[in-house]
């Protein structure tokens, strides 16, 4: 059976909202979405649909070269599966993707994070509940806390994941380009 590779990405996009949520977290990242490559050209998310208004929010299909994530810090981490599994992952994102007009972004669920008490809602998601959901129903990890529980440190501590880099993202060092103009300090190359 063929391994293949899923990448995770952590974002600190530095707006209002997300300081806001850093405040409360005290964690470096507060934005999650998945990528099946590792150039980070398909990636998925529950987050903003209009750049300028966070609070209209839904399934998205992210371009992180734009937008809020032009000075965004980062982690990207690789995530080994099988090709069923990947296949899973595509079908899965793909459905939700299909029918993204009835997807909701939680917010009610962030409350529900601050309180400790998880609020599911149905077709209603925030960023690391979408990532978690993703592994989960695709059989790839099985989370010991309610997914609507879950922050992108709780992603970023599953034993299973590789750290591929962490900087800048606009730094990232995608395959395929010539690295040796866009290095970051530090930079933390693991794996490409």
């Amino acid at each position: 059976m063929t391994e293949k590779k899923v990448y995770l990405l952590l974002t600190d996009t530095g707006t209002f909202f997300t300081k806001l949520i850093k405040l409360y977290t005290k964690k470096p990242y507060n934005h999650a979405s998945i990528s099946f490559d590792s150039e980070l050209s398909e990636v998925y998310s529950f987050g903003r649909k209009k750049v300028r208004n966070p609070f209209i929010g839904g399934f998205v299909k992210e371009d992180v070269k734009q937008g809020l994530f032009k000075q965004a810090d980062c982690a990207v981490y690789s995530l080994t599966v099988t090709e069923v599994q990947l296949d899973n992952i595509k079908r899965y994102i793909k459905k939700m993707e299909e029918q993204k007009e009835y997807y909701r972004y939680n917010f009610l669920g962030l409350f529900g994070f601050i309180v400790n008490k998880p609020i599911k809602r149905e077709k209603a998601l925030f960023c690391s509940q979408f990532v978690a959901s993703v592994l989960k129903e695709c059989n790839i990890i099985d989370f010991e806390k309610p997914l609507s529980l879950i922050t992108p440190n709780d992603l970023q501590e599953v034993s299973e994941l590789k750290l591929v880099y962490e900087g800048k993202l606009k730094a990232y060092p995608n395959k395929g380009e010539s690295n040796e103009l866009c290095v970051p300090i530090p930079y933390i190359p693991i794996e490409l």
